[in-house]
C-alpha cells in the first residue's frame, strides 16, 4: 500500500504498525476510496508523537474538574454518574505512542471514517438510508512507536474538543485501584484469533473493550446497562488477525509483519491467470470460461464462471434447468442432477483476508466469492456480530451471511476435451 508520507519523502519509508481492512468490501468501496473513507486503512508512525494517557482525576464539578472539560487543550474523559456529580479524568501527552481514532464521523479528529456495511451492496446509495448503529467516535488505537510497535484498542474517541463523554445511561464504575472505566452505547467487540491469522488459526471467544481497555464478556444485549465480567487474563493488544466490530462495521487488524506474509493482489491476478490458462470449460456449451479482471468485480462477464452451489460443477451461464416451482431461483445441475442456486463466481480481491496464498479451489455460499480453501474454511467457522444480539458467518469480501452445511463448497471445473 502506498501511503501519503511517501511521497513526500521518498527516501525515508515509515514504519508501518498494521491496516485496518472492513469486512464486506472485496478491495475497495463501491464507489471507490475517497479520503479517509476507504476499504482499508494503513497506520503509520506518525512525524510527531500524538498519544495521550491518564493523569489527574477530579471528582464532583469542581471548578477544576469544569475548567478541564472546556480546555480545548486537554484530552479529558467525563463520566456523568449523576446530575450533581461528574468525574473528569484528564490526559496528557505521551510522546511514546500514537493515536488513531475511529468512527462515523468526519470531523477531523477521525482518521478513518467507518460506515454501516451492506451486505452485498454495491453502491454508496444502498447504504444511506440505513439508520446507523455505529458510534460517531468509536474507538481509538494507541501504537507504541518504539518496537515491538504494540497496538492496543479502546473503545471511544475523543471528539473536536478532545473530550469523551459517558452520559448517565452509559455503562459505568469505579475500578478497585479507584480509577473509572465505562462501557459505549452499542460497544466495542473484540476477537483474537486461536494461533495468529494463519492456516491453522481457529476463531476466538469474541469479548468487549470498555474505555480503559480493559476486557469484558459480552452483555446480554449490545446496549445493556450491565456490564459483563472483567477477563482478567485477557488484554487489549491487537494481534495480526483480530477482528473489531463497532456494531454496523466489523474490521480485520492485520499487522505488518502478518501483512508481510500475505498473498499480494500481483500474486491473485497469477492464480486468476493461471487458473484461465487452463481453459477452464462449460460442461454443456463446451465454451471456455474465463474469471474477469479483478477491475470488472461487479459487472458478470459472458465468459464468467458459474457454479452450481449444491454440487460445485462450473459451467458458463445459460437458461435451462430452471424448477419454477421453486420461484426460479433453483437450478438443476446438468452434470449430476442436484437441485440448488446457481450463481455467477467471483474471485477474492482482498489480499488481506486470506489465511494462505493456496490456489482459488473453493467458493463461499450463496455469494460464490472464490479464494483458497483454508480461507474459506477459517472464514466459515467465525461468528460475525449482526444486529445488537445475533451472530452469523459471513463472506468477507461481500458480507452476506453464509448458507448449506458448510457456507462453501469446493469447485469441480472441467477442463478442455483436445
Amino acid at each position: 500500500m502506498f501511503s501519503p508520507d511517501q511521497e513526500n519523502h521518498p527516501s525515508k519509508t515509515p514504519v508501518k504498525y498494521g491496516e485496518l481492512i472492513v469486512l464486506g468490501y472485496n478491495g475497495s468501496l463501491p464507489n471507490g476510496d475517497r479520503g479517509r473513507r476507504k476499504s482499508r486503512f494503513a497506520l503509520f508512525k506518525r512525524p510527531k508523537a500524538n498519544g495521550v494517557k491518564p493523569s489527574t482525576v477530579h471528582i464532583a464539578c469542581t471548578p477544576q474538574a469544569a475548567k478541564a472539560i472546556s480546555n480545548k487543550d486537554q484530552h479529558s474523559i467525563s463520566y456523568t454518574l449523576s446530575r450533581a456529580q461528574t468525574v473528569v479524568v484528564e490526559y496528557t501527552h505521551d510522546s511514546n505512542t500514537d493515536m488513531f481514532q475511529i468512527g462515523r464521523s468526519t470531523e477531523s479528529p477521525i482518521d478513518f471514517v467507518v460506515t454501516d456495511t451492506v451486505p452485498g451492496s454495491q453502491s454508496n446509495s444502498d447504504t444511506q438510508s440505513v439508520q446507523s448503529t455505529i458510534s460517531r467516535f468509536a474507538c481509538r488505537i494507541i501504537c507504541e512507536r518504539n518496537p515491538p510497535f504494540t497496538a492496543r484498542i479502546y473503545a471511544a474517541g475523543f471528539d473536536s474538543s478532545k473530550n469523551i463523554f459517558l452520559g448517565e445511561k452509559a455503562a459505568k464504575w469505579k475500578t478497585s485501584d479507584g480509577q473509572m472505566d465505562g462501557l459505549t452505547t452499542n460497544g466495542v467487540l473484540v476477537m483474537h484469533p486461536r494461533n495468529g491469522f494463519t492456516e491453522d488459526s481457529k476463531p476466538g471467544v469474541w469479548r468487549e473493550i470498555s474505555v480503559c481497555g480493559n476486557v469484558f464478556s459480552l452483555r446480554e444485549t449490545r446496549s445493556a446497562q450491565q456490564r459483563g465480567k472483567m477477563v482478567e487474563n485477557e488484554t487489549n493488544q491487537l494481534q495480526d488477525g483480530s477482528l473489531i466490530d463497532l456494531c454496523g462495521a466489523t474490521m480485520l487488524w492485520r499487522t505488518a509483519e502478518g501483512l508481510s506474509r500475505t498473498p499480494t493482489v500481483k500474486h491473485l491476478e497469477a492464480l486468476r491467470q493461471e487458473i484461465n490458462a487452463a481453459r477452464p470449460q462449460c460442461p454443456v456449451g463446451f465454451n471456455t470460461l474465463a474469471f474477469p479482471s479483478m477491475k470488472k468485480k461487479d459487472v458478470v462477464d459472458e465468459k464468467q464462471p458459474w457454479v452450481y452451489l449444491n454440487c460445485g460443477h462450473v459451467h458458463g451461464y445459460h437458461n435451462w434447468g430452471n424448477k419454477e416451482e421453486r420461484d426460479g431461483k433453483d437450478r438443476e445441475c446438468p452434470m449430476c442432477r442436484s437441485i440448488g442456486p446457481y450463481v455467477p463466481l467471483w474471485l477474492g480481491c482482498e489480499a488481506g483476508f486470506y489465511v494462505d496464498a493456496g490456489p482459488p479451489t473453493h467458493a463461499f455460499s450463496p455469494c460464490g466469492h472464490v479464494c483458497s480453501e483454508k480461507t474459506t474454511a477459517y472464514w466459515s467457522q467465525i461468528p460475525l456480530p449482526h444486529g445488537t444480539h445475533t451472530f452469523h458467518a459471513a463472506c468477507p469480501f461481500c458480507a452476506h451471511q453464509l448458507a448449506g452445511e458448510q457456507g462453501y463448497i469446493r469447485l469441480i471445473f472441467q477442463g478442455p476435451l483436445d
